[in-house]
This record gives structure tokens, sequence and C-alpha cells, in this order.
């Protein structure tokens, strides 16, 4: 029972808000050597780990990849692109990408985006540009970051919507075991697929709105912004 301690040094690590991933690797190397293993062998096991989970861990290669990328003006020529593109709002553009997400997710194509490989070094600084050059201005912080979580959205709204009319994705094959297993049913993957075709049209409407709706957004709050930057100041307030 002692090598349950690993649990409470996750316990611990949360509560005091530690790093996520250095709370985890503590707690293994703890259970690990508690349960008498050595430090070889607990490095063997963290490995093998890796190894068998590289689908899940795969994004300690990625981000290295992109912030090199980044460090070398990847953001700043997406920025550029989206410069060129006159009419293009930043609500059209993440509309645009919400259906395209959407539309390869439902082939199957998950990995050919995401938050970390597409959203931060591409999707959202070309949605600030795009707001940016509509609004003649500089996005205030506040603005920016809200700018990059309606990015960050499309991205998993288009991924978990689009992904179920893939037959053969993971979630549609565990629904149709358990149900069939649990329930004596005969449901095929096909069904749920087809089902799942209305749910994501409905998703893209009601998402792809509120995407349009941003633009009207920005350019309340920067008319607002601007406003409350040309107010005088208070009598006695540069004292």
């Amino acid at each position: 029972m002692i090598v349950l301690l690993g649990v409470v040094v996750v316990i611990l690590g949360f509560v005091t808000r530690r790093n996520p991933v250095l709370v985890v690797g503590v707690a293994g190397i703890v259970t690990g050597l508690l349960g008498k293993l050595s430090p070889l062998e607990v490095l063997a096991a963290f490995g093998q780990a890796f190894a068998d989970s590289r689908s899940v861990t795969v994004f300690a290669i990625v981000l290295p990849v992109i912030g090199l990328l980044e460090r070398y003006g990847l953001r700043e020529q997406a920025r550029n692109l989206i410069g060129r593109l006159g009419k293009l709002s930043a609500g059209r553009f993440l509309t645009v990408y919400l259906l395209v997400r959407q539309v390869t997710a439902a082939f199957g194509l998950n990995s050919i985006g995401g938050p970390a490989q597409t959203v931060r070094p591409l999707v959202a600084p070309m949605a600030e540009a795009a707001a940016e050059r509509t609004a003649g201005a500089k996005l205030p912080d506040r603005l920016r970051e809200k700018v990059r979580s309606y990015s960050a959205s499309s991205d998993t709204v288009g991924l978990f919507f689009g992904e179920d009319c893939f037959l053969a994705i993971g979630s549609i094959l565990l629904i149709t075991g358990f149900v069939n297993s649990t329930y004596q049913q005969h449901i095929e993957p096909i069904e749920l697929a087809l089902w799942a075709i209305p749910l994501a049209v409905c998703a893209f409407f009601i998402h792809g709105s509120r995407l349009l709706l941003l633009d009207k957004q920005l350019e309340r709050e920067m008319a607002l912004a601007a406003a409350e930057n040309e107010l005088p100041l208070p009598k006695g307030a540069d004292k």
C-alpha cells in the first residue's frame, strides 16, 4: 500500500497549484522508487510509457518545431498574408477555418489542425491581423485575447462535431461497442456517423453565426475604447 503515496504527491501538487507535468512526473518517480524499482528501471518505465502513448505525447516533439518556426517569422508571415486579403474580416476568416476544420475532421484528418500546431502560430495571428486591418488600429490586449479565444473555439468546435461523421473514429467505435454489448443491439458505426452529419451542420451554423457576430462586437468595443481614450482627465488626476 505504500506505493499509493504517489497519489498523495499528485493531490499535494495540484492543491499547491504546481506545474501538472512536473507533479505527475515526480509522482511517477516516487511511486517507482517506493515500489523498489531502481532509477534505471523507473527511467525505462517512463520511456516505455512514452513509446506506447506516442500519439498522446507527440506534442513534446511538435512544440519545439513550432517554437523554431515562430522564431524565424512564421507568425509575421501569417499576418502579412492575411493583410493582402482586403475584405476578409476576423469573423469571416474564422468561419472559413471552422468549415475547413470540420470537413477535414469528417474525413478522419484530425491531426491537420490543433491548438499547438495550427491555432497559435497561424490561425490566431491571422485573425488578429484581419481584426486590426478592419478596425484600422491595434487591438487592446483584452480584445486580442478575445480573438484568440474565438480562434481556439473554431478549431475545437470544428473537430468535436466533425470527427463523429467519420465512422472509424474512436468515439463512434466505443459507442457502438458499448451499446451493442450492453443492450444487445446491432448498431453499425455508419449509422451513428450518418446521424452525426445533421448535428455537425447545426453546429457549423450556430457557431459560425457567433463568429460572424464577432466583427460587430469588435467594432463596438473598439469604438468604446477609442471614446474612453479621448475623454479628458478629471481635475487633479494629473497630480
